[in-house]
């Protein structure tokens, strides 16, 4: 265990960040299986659910939880997803 107080404040800190951080991933897990289930069965809501879906993914880039190519990466395999589910 820490002894000097400004060790224990980056555990708090830490810990405070690693929950949001968890809540964050957690949403854009959330959202992303939502969403691919949505192309698979084709909603109707599927614009809008893509648009929130990318908001989070870019909230949680600004944040810092997600690499920016991450973030990319999973866009673009949702968008090739999407193509491919209109085509059909």
């Amino acid at each position: 265990m820490a002894n000097i107080k400004s060790a224990k404040k980056r555990i708090k800190i830490t810990e405070r960040n690693n929950l949001r951080n968890k809540a964050a991933r957690s949403e854009v897990k959330t959202l992303r299986k939502q969403t691919e289930d949505v192309l698979l069965k084709g909603g109707e809501n599927k614009d809008a659910l893509l648009k929130k879906f990318f908001a989070r993914v870019d909230s949680a880039v600004s944040k810092g939880v997600f690499h920016r190519n991450k973030a990319a990466r999973l866009k673009s395999k949702i968008l090739a997803r999407a193509k491919k589910t209109a085509k059909v």
